[in-house]
């Protein structure tokens, strides 16, 4: 049997009773029904998006995990994006500022431990001066600047270095904040495992999409696949900076109670249990870059699945059976740029759903026969 979240035994039955109501109770005129299926960041963040753009809509957020149990959890959450080959970089660009403004605000207020959001400085360095020497977000972090050579003295392995303060949002605190944004405005959060979109057919008007690796079955993408990431969480808390190397397999971060360190991308892997000695070459890599790391103590390991794929997946798509339509807006495939890129993802899933919504209230055209 599969892990019981704390989520079924604490609002599933309170939950699923909402979704009964929802399912058939009498609804307000113009009500537009939507479901959310995937409570990760993803689906999490859209939802509480779509409940602030889509006027007169009721949102349900449906999956069968929700945190502590979901990738979001595991992720280490630092806003430094990857770059998305499928995907114009204006775009992209696009998206991380949205998240970084959000998220900035977030840190800047009474919220900001509560919603495990925080800034933090470091330095990403690389072992060659790297062909594009300030990346496409280097203006939205801030005080991007190279690093001087008395800095690049900690890392005698390096050659260059950039410095900067960028923001670290920490699912465990953050997917609990954002269900209480959607419940605060009158979002149901219902535990279930969809096994097919059309499931939602009856019960809703739109549906979003926001499975991740569930994609491969849900929307028979094929082109989506897990990058598998072990990390280690530790306790070091005089570790204040984050150190990232530039190939993005070897990193700390420090976070509110305790130090990632990481970590692994091993594509097509779909094993979910911790390898020891991975975790050991994880942890002499870390200590190679910042010694003082030898006297971390309770060290736990993670391993989280992310959904890669060449490029986002972020459209409408109509589905049809026979005279039956079901208006899908899919949003997912985000690799590991999940938590830097998922609220100005959110925002234009968001603008879609709304999108789709116009089109259900608009009256279809009478044919003139």
């Amino acid at each position: 049997t599969r892990p019981t979240t704390h989520w079924e035994t604490s609002f599933g039955a309170r939950a699923f009773g909402g979704f009964q109501g929802c399912l058939f109770g009498d609804r307000p005129m113009g009500t537009v029904r939507i479901a959310t299926v995937g409570a990760g960041v993803m689906g999490l963040s859209t939802a509480v998006c779509i409940s602030k753009l889509v006027p007169r809509c009721s949102i349900t957020v449906i999956s069968e995990q929700f945190t502590p149990e979901t990738t979001s959890d595991v992720a280490a959450g630092m806003l430094i994006p990857p770059v998305y080959p499928d995907t114009p970089i204006h775009k992209q660009k696009q998206w991380f500022k949205e998240t970084f403004d959000h998220l900035f605000a977030i840190a800047n207020s009474a919220e900001a431990e509560d919603a495990g959001v925080l800034l933090v400085s470091g330095w990403q360095i690389f072992r060659s001066i790297p062909t594009e020497e300030v990346p496409f977000w280097a203006d939205v972090v801030l005080g991007f600047r190279k690093m001087t050579e008395d800095e690049l003295k900690k890392f005698p392995q390096h050659v260059f270095g950039q410095a900067f303060t960028t923001l670290k949002c920490e699912g465990p605190a953050y997917l609990p904040w954002l269900e209480k944004r959607l419940k605060g405005s009158g979002g149901l959060i219902l535990t279930r495992r969809i096994e097919d979109l059309w499931e939602l057919h009856q019960s809703f008007d739109i549906v979003v999409n926001c499975s991740g690796l569930g994609s491969r079955q849900l929307a028979g993408d094929l082109k989506i696949f897990p990058v598998r990431g072990q990390v280690l969480k530790v306790q070091a808390p005089w570790v204040k900076h984050f150190i990232r190397d530039g190939s993005g397999l070897t990193y700390i971060y420090p976070g509110i109670s305790n130090v990632t360190l990481g970590g692994t991308r091993q594509k097509g892997d779909w094993n979910l249990s911790p390898d020891a000695e991975i975790s050991k070459g994880i942890l002499s890599r870390c200590c190679a870059l910042e010694p003082s790391l030898h006297g971390a103590c309770d060290i736990r390991e993670k391993v989280g699945l992310r959904p890669s794929r060449p490029g986002v997946r972020l459209e409408k798509e109509l589905l049809a059976q026979g005279s039956r339509r079901l208006p899908v807006v899919h949003h997912y495939g985000h690799g590991s740029g999940g938590i830097a890129m998922h609220w100005g993802t959110a925002l234009e899933a968001a603008r879609l759903v709304s999108e789709c919504a116009q089109a259900l209230r608009t009256p279809a055209p009478k044919s003139k026969l």
